[in-house]
């Protein structure tokens, strides 16, 4: 497969001018802040604890 010359060039010119658009900047700061929660709650807690156990135990290998 061959690539059109000068399309990545054209791909990030177009990615740069889209974050330097004001519409866009305006939009980015009017979203709400991502905020990490550190608590969950405790029947969460408890099956991503069984997951972690679930995983543990698939990695060890077995032994015949």
């Amino acid at each position: 497969m061959t690539r059109k010359p000068g399309r990545q060039e054209k791909l990030a010119n177009d990615i740069r001018r889209q974050f330097a658009d004001l519409s866009t900047s305006g939009f980015l700061r009017a979203m709400p802040a991502f905020k990490v929660v550190s608590d969950i709650p405790d029947h969460m807690k408890d099956l991503l604890d069984r997951l972690e156990a679930s995983e543990r135990q698939s990695r060890t290998p077995s032994r015949p």
